[in-house]
């Protein structure tokens, strides 16, 4: 494993550090960059892995990690673009091909804060936000690790202890498996890129075969409903089978929403890593 720490200043009641590990792809480990976001004190705290969305690492991605670690967690904002020098992964084509080992990202990601002293290992959560949520959801889904572990992926002997998609991605393909950790889904009501219908369906499945899986919708709430300073727009240039044509859609802030969006993330943390 590769881990070099550079300090890169203080916030508030905050110590933000760069850090390296080495991803978990078989025969192929990439290294990863990521930024370490953790409370003051020695710990051992618990922690949160960050999967960012489809447009990379965003000022977004920061506030919540200073959040966090305002509430007591290690955060660990992974950048898996910025290394492979991918600027954006929102439509695909010959000259844009999809980054595929995003779960294995977040594995590396994992062991890495497992292997650190101020981190209790076995409580470790991850949240993601749209394409990273998918991921997010992936980790902690019963036969997605199953497929990893068929591929040859070596999987940390403690998995992660809970997750969270943020208006995820991909519900539609995990409808008919079942999460094996808590889960926790929050979205906009008015989604138009990531359907909050679909990742109810999939909710209500897995309850249905004994997950402790739970969503939040929110009125009125389109995709980014938690971005500060996110006007309403329409992206007309990212994919979305959802619309005609296949491509645009709504994005906006809503501040009710992301108010209650922390509410609900500070009593599911705290009563899954706590």
């Amino acid at each position: 494993m590769i881990v070099v720490t550079l300090l890169a200043g203080c916030a508030g009641l905050t110590a933000r550090e760069t850090v390296r590990f080495a991803n978990i792809t078989p025969g192929a480990p990439f290294t990863i960059e990521a930024t370490l976001v953790r409370p003051r004190g020695t710990g051992p705290f618990p922690a949160v892995v960050q999967l960012h969305g489809c447009g990379g690492i965003e000022a977004q991605s920061f506030r919540w990690a200073r959040w966090l670690a305002d509430h007591g967690y290690v955060a660990l904002v992974v950048d898996s673009f910025g290394p492979r020098k991918v600027k954006s992964d929102c439509r695909s084509g010959p000259d844009e091909p999809p980054i595929t080992t995003r779960f294995d990202d977040a594995f590396g990601a994992l062991r890495y804060l497992q292997s650190r002293p101020d981190v209790r290992g076995d409580r470790v959560a991850v949240i993601g936000w749209s394409q990273g949520g998918v991921y997010a959801m992936a980790v902690i889904n019963g036969p997605s690790l199953e497929r990893a572990r068929r591929r040859g992926v070596a999987l940390p002997r403690v998995g992660f202890a809970a997750g969270v998609g943020v208006y995820p991605g991909g519900c539609f393909s995990l409808v008919g498996e079942r999460v094996v950790r808590p889960l926790l889904v929050l979205i906009g009501e008015a989604d138009d890129w990531t359907p909050a219908a679909k990742c109810r369906e999939m909710v209500l499945a897995m309850r249905s075969r004994g997950a402790d899986a739970s969503i939040v919708t929110y009125p009125g709430a389109y995709h980014y409903f938690d971005v500060e300073g996110q006007r309403h727009e329409v992206l007309a240039e990212v994919e979305n089978e959802t619309r005609p044509g296949g491509f645009g859609a709504t994005v906006s802030y809503q501040a009710a929403a992301a108010k209650d969006a922390q509410r609900r993330l500070e009593e599911f943390l705290g009563r899954n890593l706590k």
